[in-house]
């Protein structure tokens, strides 16, 4: 009946095929020229932000021309060589000069970006505040020390890119917290360090200013996502960084690059200023720290942004500042250690740094405890769970307009699963591969606000057991192995579990740090033929490929990691060798020779609250 009406109401039209063939190839067309026009588009963004970068990069070259030919007498790889304690003194004594040292160090950034490819962008008004503190009265504690940064803390009139086109739009009103404190220090931020895309990677990559490479290896990764950091540093261009840290991604470049990398408690420095592709993720908080040679500069760093000005900035940051004394406690300690976490064993030599460790601890008169951190399969579900809690779409959203790099293209395929899909694959796999199915099923995240109490409320319940752990041994510290040797470039988002070893002490939000160790040797490549994991699962099979020396291993840096439980934690470990001095979590070791290092952990609760980290 209806059908019949229709028809009377609607006039008979014979459909041409012609016509209906061209209006559905114009139709085609269309969208193809305009995902072209769009793609277009994006690809005049990124080639705009490379020749401003670049650009940058040649008004530096010049300005360190200009500078070599008004003093040719300046004393070049004598202050590269000066460890910052040392650079300090003699800026503070007269005895150099700021404009020197700063020109020093933009000359020798400079080459290490031409190899590795680690800065995005030279900060020009650099040379307005070397004029500002020579200006001034009195001479903060990093006075005339260039500095670098990383890409997303804020600096006026520069980008914050997140290495994302759609942050290239807007350059930073002012300067963040942590950037006015440094200036304020006396401290010349002279350069931006790249970064992977969305930062979501502990590899250095992003489509719009490319891959960072490792200046000890240039077949390897730096680490990330500070890893345009790391590289500057370890190259030698620049003798301080500030990088950021919410999986490890301070103490993995220090570990890859052979750097020490101190991860504060969350609130210990000011997030203000900071920006991120995601914001809103409070359960497992971002925190910013230094990244520098030694240990000693990690300490003086600081030293200086623990001061009233980073209190009255942001009065959200506790007002504790650095107490010395504590810092240079040499008192023996009881130190837990573990070289695996029962989750993602690591290569045989990032085992044996504990080992050797643990035994020069022994001999300087602490005293050595096993530990066993709990239940790391289910902190790694919990931990993915909290990034993706809406099953990824907002961190696929960032990818909106962009172009995702090729190492982030396994992550993003893997959030673009259906929900549905990711959990029949997570059953399939669970009987065979249960790191693979659980790491699935995380990125199902949550259906209900009930859902992400309860999620939150398993991750207090769990920070009371790891510590209720951690007091009934009586530990002041843990020693533990972080991720390393170096990777090579891609794979980090073939291993995103791998980061185990990390994002731990961020789940708990405990002071860690990053100190090298020594080197891989010949035993350590005939140990790791028969390394096996624990599932044998792909990534069992993955970490192997990416740490054989046949793919360039031998010559890049393992490392280990630090941590404490509370902000003001202790000194805790001194061991004073020729190669080794151990503090806890406020100092950490450095070793002449940047070639092969191994990395530890060490990790502790704080018995005495002023301690300043």
């Amino acid at each position: 009946m209806i059908q019949q009406q229709l028809r009377q109401l609607l006039p008979e039209r014979e459909v041409n095929p012609s016509a209906a063939l061209a209006l559905l190839g114009g139709s085609v067309a269309a969208v193809v020229v305009w995902k072209w026009l769009g793609k277009r588009q994006i690809q005049k963004k990124m080639e705009e932000a490379r020749r401003t970068r670049d650009e940058g990069l040649k008004k530096m070259a010049e300005a360190v021309q200009q500078f070599r030919e008004q003093v040719p007498s300046a004393q070049t790889d004598a202050i590269l060589s000066l460890p910052l304690l040392e650079l300090s003194k003699k800026l503070q004594e007269g005895s150099l000069s700021p404009k020197t040292v700063l020109y020093t160090y933009l000359e020798k950034a400079l080459e290490v970006t031409q190899q590795t490819n680690c800065l995005r962008h030279f900060i020009p008004e650099c040379e307005e505040q070397l004029q500002e503190i020579q200006r001034r009265g009195e001479k903060g504690l990093l006075y005339g020390i260039p500095v670098s940064i990383k890409d997303h803390i804020g600096h006026k009139g520069h980008l914050a890119t997140c290495g994302l086109v759609q942050c290239l739009g807007t350059p930073m009103q002012e300067d963040s917290v942590l950037v006015k404190v440094l200036k304020r220090q006396g401290a010349i931020p002279f350069a931006m360090t790249n970064v992977p895309q969305s930062l979501f990677s502990y590899d250095c990559s992003n489509p719009i200013f490319g891959q960072t490479l490792n200046p000890l290896n240039h077949q390897k990764s730096p680490g990330g996502s500070s890893g345009g950091e790391g590289a500057l540093i370890a190259g030698g261009g620049s003798i301080l960084g500030i990088g950021s840290d919410v999986a490890g991604s301070i103490r993995l470049p220090s570990s890859f690059c052979g750097l020490c990398g101190l991860k504060p408690t969350a609130d210990r420095l000011s997030l203000t200023g900071m920006t991120g592709p995601v914001s809103g993720i409070t359960a497992i908080p971002c925190a910013l720290g230094p990244m520098a040679r030694d240990v000693d500069s990690l300490a003086l760093c600081m030293k200086a942004l623990l001061c009233q000005e980073m209190f009255r900035l942001d009065p959200t940051v506790p007002p504790i500042p650095f107490n010395e004394e504590v810092y240079s406690s040499s008192a023996p300690l009881r130190v837990g250690y573990f070289d695996t976490d029962g989750y993602f064993p690591l290569p045989p030599c990032m085992r044996r740094a504990v080992q050797e460790t643990r035994e020069a601890l022994q001999a300087a008169g602490h005293q050595l405890v096993p530990f066993s951190p709990p239940r790391i399969h289910y902190v790694m579900k919990l931990f993915m769970k909290t990034f993706f809690a809406d099953g990824g779409h907002a961190w696929l959203d960032v990818f909106t307009g962009n172009i995702v790099d090729p190492t982030l293209k396994s992550q993003v395929n893997s959030c673009k699963i259906p929900r549905l899909g990711k959990k029949l694959l997570a059953l399939i796999l669970k009987p065979l591969f249960p790191r693979l199915a659980d790491y699935l099923s995380s990125l199902c995240g949550m259906r209900s606000v009930k859902e992400m109490w309860n999620h939150n409320h398993e991750i207090q319940v769990y920070r009371a057991e790891f510590i209720a752990r951690w007091m009934e041994l009586q530990l002041d510290v843990v020693l533990c192995p972080v991720l390393g040797p170096a990777f090579n470039p891609g794979y980090a988002g073939k291993l995103l579990n791998a980061v185990s070893s990390t994002m731990l002490y961020n789940f708990l939000n405990f002071p860690a740090g990053v100190v090298p160790v020594s080197t891989v040797t010949e035993a350590d490549e005939e140990e790791l033929k028969l390394y096996r994991g624990c599932c044998n699962d792909p990534w069992d099979q993955t970490l192997k490929q990416v740490c054989d020396t046949e793919s360039g291993g031998a010559e890049t840096a393992d490392g280990c990691s630090i941590v404490s439980l509370k902000s003001g934690a202790p000194t805790c470990v001194h061991q004073k060798t020729p190669q080794l001095f151990f503090i806890y979590p406020s100092q950490i070791p450095f070793l002449p020779s940047l070639k092969n290092y191994k990395s530890l952990s060490f990790g502790g609760l704080g018995k005495h609250p002023q301690a300043g980290l």
